[in-house]
Protein backbone atom coordinates (compact mmCIF):
# COMPACT_ATOMS: atom_id res chain seq x y z
CA UNK A 1 0.00 0.00 0.00
CA UNK A 2 1.47 3.43 -1.01
CA UNK A 3 1.29 6.18 1.63
CA UNK A 4 -2.28 7.01 2.74
CA UNK A 5 -3.65 9.63 5.16
CA UNK A 6 -6.82 9.31 7.03
CA UNK A 7 -8.10 12.87 7.36
CA UNK A 8 -11.03 13.55 9.59
CA UNK A 9 -13.26 16.76 10.55
CA UNK A 10 -14.68 16.23 14.08
CA UNK A 11 -16.67 18.95 16.21
CA UNK A 12 -18.86 16.63 18.57
CA UNK A 13 -16.30 13.55 17.89
CA UNK A 14 -18.51 10.95 15.90
CA UNK A 15 -16.27 11.71 12.78
CA UNK A 16 -13.20 11.03 14.70
CA UNK A 17 -13.98 8.33 16.40
CA UNK A 18 -15.68 6.71 12.94
CA UNK A 19 -11.87 7.84 11.95
CA UNK A 20 -10.33 5.95 14.48
CA UNK A 21 -12.47 2.75 14.06
CA UNK A 22 -11.75 2.82 10.33
CA UNK A 23 -7.78 3.38 11.01
CA UNK A 24 -7.54 -0.02 12.93
CA UNK A 25 -8.57 -2.11 9.54
CA UNK A 26 -6.22 -0.03 7.30
CA UNK A 27 -3.67 0.25 10.57
CA UNK A 28 -0.89 1.47 7.90
CA UNK A 29 -2.46 4.65 6.97
CA UNK A 30 -1.33 7.72 9.14
CA UNK A 31 -4.37 9.29 10.87
CA UNK A 32 -5.19 13.30 11.15
CA UNK A 33 -7.41 15.41 12.14
CA UNK A 34 -8.00 18.32 9.60
CA UNK A 35 -7.22 20.85 11.43
CA UNK A 36 -3.18 19.50 11.65
CA UNK A 37 -2.96 18.87 7.96
CA UNK A 38 -0.08 20.52 6.37
CA UNK A 39 0.68 21.40 2.15
CA UNK A 40 3.90 18.80 3.40
CA UNK A 41 1.29 15.99 4.66
CA UNK A 42 -0.69 16.27 1.94
CA UNK A 43 1.86 15.84 -0.65
CA UNK A 44 3.70 12.53 0.76
CA UNK A 45 0.88 10.65 0.61
CA UNK A 46 -0.60 9.38 -2.47
CA UNK A 47 -3.37 8.10 -1.04
CA UNK A 48 -6.21 10.34 0.74
CA UNK A 49 -9.39 9.52 3.01
CA UNK A 50 -11.24 11.99 3.42
CA UNK A 51 -14.04 11.87 6.16
CA UNK A 52 -16.65 14.86 6.66
CA UNK A 53 -19.93 15.18 8.71
CA UNK A 54 -22.55 17.05 7.39
CA UNK A 55 -23.87 20.09 9.45
CA UNK A 56 -27.20 21.46 9.33
CA UNK A 57 -28.51 22.06 5.73
CA UNK A 58 -25.70 20.19 3.91
CA UNK A 59 -22.90 22.25 5.36
CA UNK A 60 -19.08 20.74 5.73
CA UNK A 61 -18.06 20.60 9.16
CA UNK A 62 -15.87 23.73 9.97
CA UNK A 63 -11.96 22.58 10.16
CA UNK A 64 -12.63 20.32 7.24
CA UNK A 65 -14.16 23.63 5.61
CA UNK A 66 -10.35 25.12 6.45
CA UNK A 67 -8.85 21.86 5.11
CA UNK A 68 -10.32 21.92 2.10
CA UNK A 69 -9.51 25.27 0.98
CA UNK A 70 -5.67 23.84 1.88
CA UNK A 71 -6.20 20.55 0.08
CA UNK A 72 -7.53 22.77 -3.16
CA UNK A 73 -4.19 25.09 -3.04
CA UNK A 74 -2.01 22.01 -3.32
CA UNK A 75 -1.09 19.96 -6.32
CA UNK A 76 -3.39 16.96 -5.82
CA UNK A 77 -3.31 15.29 -9.44
CA UNK A 78 -3.09 11.77 -9.68
CA UNK A 79 -3.44 10.69 -5.82
CA UNK A 80 -6.42 8.20 -5.17
CA UNK A 81 -9.40 9.44 -2.87
CA UNK A 82 -11.71 7.74 -0.53
CA UNK A 83 -14.47 9.34 0.84
CA UNK A 84 -16.40 8.66 4.18
CA UNK A 85 -19.09 10.73 5.51
CA UNK A 86 -21.74 10.72 8.34
CA UNK A 87 -24.92 12.24 7.94
CA UNK A 88 -28.30 11.73 9.71
CA UNK A 89 -30.81 10.35 6.96
CA UNK A 90 -34.03 10.80 9.71
CA UNK A 91 -33.82 13.97 11.01
CA UNK A 92 -32.01 15.65 7.31
CA UNK A 93 -33.20 13.13 4.96
CA UNK A 94 -32.72 15.70 2.08
CA UNK A 95 -29.30 16.88 2.87
CA UNK A 96 -27.91 13.30 3.91
CA UNK A 97 -24.31 13.46 3.34
CA UNK A 98 -24.42 15.88 1.54
CA UNK A 99 -20.98 16.95 2.87
CA UNK A 100 -19.43 14.11 1.25
CA UNK A 101 -20.78 14.87 -2.09
CA UNK A 102 -19.59 18.38 -1.95
CA UNK A 103 -16.29 17.34 -1.66
CA UNK A 104 -16.86 14.77 -4.23
CA UNK A 105 -17.99 18.11 -6.70
CA UNK A 106 -14.38 19.97 -5.33
CA UNK A 107 -12.41 17.37 -6.36
CA UNK A 108 -13.83 15.60 -9.32
CA UNK A 109 -12.50 17.62 -11.93
CA UNK A 110 -8.58 17.95 -9.89
CA UNK A 111 -7.50 14.59 -11.66
CA UNK A 112 -7.83 12.63 -8.76
CA UNK A 113 -8.46 8.66 -8.97
CA UNK A 114 -11.73 8.34 -6.37
CA UNK A 115 -12.59 4.68 -4.77
CA UNK A 116 -14.96 3.07 -2.61
CA UNK A 117 -18.34 4.06 -3.92
CA UNK A 118 -21.02 2.90 -1.80
CA UNK A 119 -24.73 1.14 -2.34
CA UNK A 120 -27.25 3.64 -1.51
CA UNK A 121 -30.34 0.96 -0.90
CA UNK A 122 -30.01 0.34 2.47
CA UNK A 123 -30.25 3.88 3.66
CA UNK A 124 -33.58 5.66 3.83
CA UNK A 125 -32.81 9.24 2.76
CA UNK A 126 -34.90 11.66 0.04
CA UNK A 127 -31.86 13.09 -1.36
CA UNK A 128 -27.99 13.54 -1.07
CA UNK A 129 -25.52 15.60 -3.32
CA UNK A 130 -23.41 12.33 -2.35
CA UNK A 131 -25.49 10.11 -4.56
CA UNK A 132 -23.95 10.34 -8.18
CA UNK A 133 -25.35 7.65 -11.21
CA UNK A 134 -27.39 5.96 -8.41
CA UNK A 135 -24.50 5.05 -6.17
CA UNK A 136 -23.27 7.03 -2.96
CA UNK A 137 -19.71 8.94 -4.03
CA UNK A 138 -18.42 7.27 -0.43
CA UNK A 139 -19.11 5.42 2.36
CA UNK A 140 -22.46 6.80 4.45
CA UNK A 141 -22.40 6.37 7.95
CA UNK A 142 -25.34 7.55 10.49
CA UNK A 143 -24.14 7.59 13.79
CA UNK A 144 -27.36 9.01 14.73
CA UNK A 145 -29.51 6.36 13.93
CA UNK A 146 -27.26 3.37 12.92
CA UNK A 147 -24.16 3.40 14.96
CA UNK A 148 -24.36 -0.74 15.03
CA UNK A 149 -24.22 -0.77 11.41
CA UNK A 150 -21.06 1.38 11.21
CA UNK A 151 -18.12 -1.53 12.18
CA UNK A 152 -20.03 -3.81 9.78
CA UNK A 153 -19.64 -0.94 7.07
CA UNK A 154 -15.95 0.17 8.08
CA UNK A 155 -14.68 -3.13 7.64
CA UNK A 156 -16.55 -4.05 4.17
CA UNK A 157 -15.51 -0.44 2.98
CA UNK A 158 -12.26 -1.02 3.95
CA UNK A 159 -11.54 -4.05 2.34
CA UNK A 160 -12.89 -2.38 -0.97
CA UNK A 161 -10.79 0.01 -1.02
CA UNK A 162 -7.38 -1.22 0.57
CA UNK A 163 -6.18 -2.78 -3.37
CA UNK A 164 -7.14 0.66 -4.72
CA UNK A 165 -4.88 2.20 -2.54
Amino acid sequence: MKPTAIIYGSSLGNTRYVAEKLHQYIPDANLYPAEEVTPEIINNHTNLILGASTWGVGLLQDEFENFVALLLQCDIKDKTIALFGLGDQHNYPDTFCDGMGKLFKMLENRGVKFVGEWAADEYDFSTSKALQNGKLVGLALDEDNEPDLTDYRLKKWSKQIIPAL
